[in-house]
């Protein structure tokens, strides 16, 4: 038996996903909706640089409900909430890097209808958010007692990922500092780190304060840096660290943050910037990072996510492939889970799939 998948989106992360669709032993691909005109029509393999698949892209909605589809992986650039309840409604399972990881402190009322219209599940997954900040440090927590602080950290040069205008008019990596610091983007991610901070706490049996914190320190060039996005100049924002925690009586017991550079060479810190904080990948390189603080300590350091050059970054992203790859290796869990919006915590340990030439030994 296989679940018959279709790919919402063909992004970075949707091309990798439909990768990872076709070489899934228990998943097949059966169709994929795509946002633009030039797309439309197109074989999906085309889209991915494989031989034709027989599988069209399309931009009708309806055509692709009427496949008897039994998930989605839904990954566009911005989720569209009443897009997502179409879907469930239609008795299609979604899973999605788009928010949904432990959904406490939104409104999921019109969500919640949708996937009992549908029975029908939803499940929010990704990799930072959806996997390093919250189902990799649980893994571990159970390793160590008296718990006092859980950290989870990412540390990449930000060159190699393929969207100049997120990089350069979202991120607003470039402009100066002043521009900078109206960047939506402590409070569009927060609203994915929040959920995994909740996670966390609610499964470490921390009680957190209700307001949480939420950080933005910046560094610029001292000389000009060569970037996908055009020189940057001295004086303008080449490094970013956005940080989010939750806290009991103010201070902070469950860290999540991101580390973002236009390389480590040629950068300073802004004034007033806390003096603690590096902006060097050190000896360690880029990496992601997963601490417990407890009885006993436990450091854990993920490598192999970043790219060895901004050429090949730009390319084929390792981090952007494991982001697909968490979405599509859930898929034959969630079809067999109930009805509603389901976390890591109402489903068993998802697992990856042998090499297909390996898989079909004998």
């Amino acid at each position: 038996m296989t679940y018959k998948v279709i790919q919402w989106a063909t992004g970075g992360v949707g091309r990798a996903a439909i990768e990872g669709i076709l070489d899934h032993p228990e998943l097949t691909l059966v169709g994929c909706w795509v946002h633009s005109e030039s797309k439309d029509g197109k074989d999906v393999g085309e889209l991915i640089g494989r031989e034709p698949l027989g599988v069209k892209a399309t931009r009708d909605v309806d055509a692709l409900l009427a496949l008897d589809a039994d998930c989605v992986c839904y990954s566009p650039i911005v989720s569209n909430p009443k897009e997502v309840c179409r879907i469930l409604e239609a008795g299609i399972d979604i899973v999605t890097p788009l928010g949904w990881v432990y959904p406490k402190r939104i409104d999921t009322e019109a969500v919640e209808k949708a996937c009992a219209a549908g029975n029908a599940t939803l499940h929010g997954t990704g990799i930072h958010p959806g996997g390093i900040t919250e189902r990799f440090p649980l893994m571990v927590s159970g390793l160590s007692r008296a718990i006092t602080h859980v950290r989870a950290e990412e540390f990449s040069d930000i060159r190699t990922y393929g969207a100049p205008e997120v990089v350069g008019e979202m991120m607003l990596f470039g402009k100066t500092p002043e521009e900078a610091r109206s960047s939506p983007m402590l409070k569009l991610l927060g609203g994915g780190f929040f959920q995994s901070i909740d996670m966390v706490a609610d499964a470490i049996q921390m009680p957190i304060d209700d307001q949480k914190r939420a950080t933005h320190e910046m560094a610029v060039a001292t000389a000009p840096i060569d970037s996908p996005i055009g020189p940057i100049q001295p004086g303008h924002v080449a490094a970013q660290r956005f940080c989010w925690q939750g806290l009991v009586d103010g201070e902070p017991v469950i860290t999540a943050a991101v580390n973002w550079f236009m390389g480590d060479q040629n950068i300073e810190p802004v004034p007033g910037s806390d003096p603690d904080l590096s902006w060097t990948f050190g000896d360690k390189g880029e990496r992601f990072e997963v601490s417990i603080t407890g009885d006993p300590d436990t450091h854990l350091t993920f490598k192999g996510w970043h790219p060895a050059s901004i050429e090949e970054g730009l390319e084929r992203n390792n981090g952007i492939l494991v982001t697909a790859m968490h979405c599509v290796s859930a898929i034959p869990y969630v079809c067999e889970a109930e009805a509603g919006i389901k976390t890591y915590l109402d489903l068993p340990l998802i697992a990856g799939r042998a090499a297909p030439h390996l898989a079909n030994r004998g």
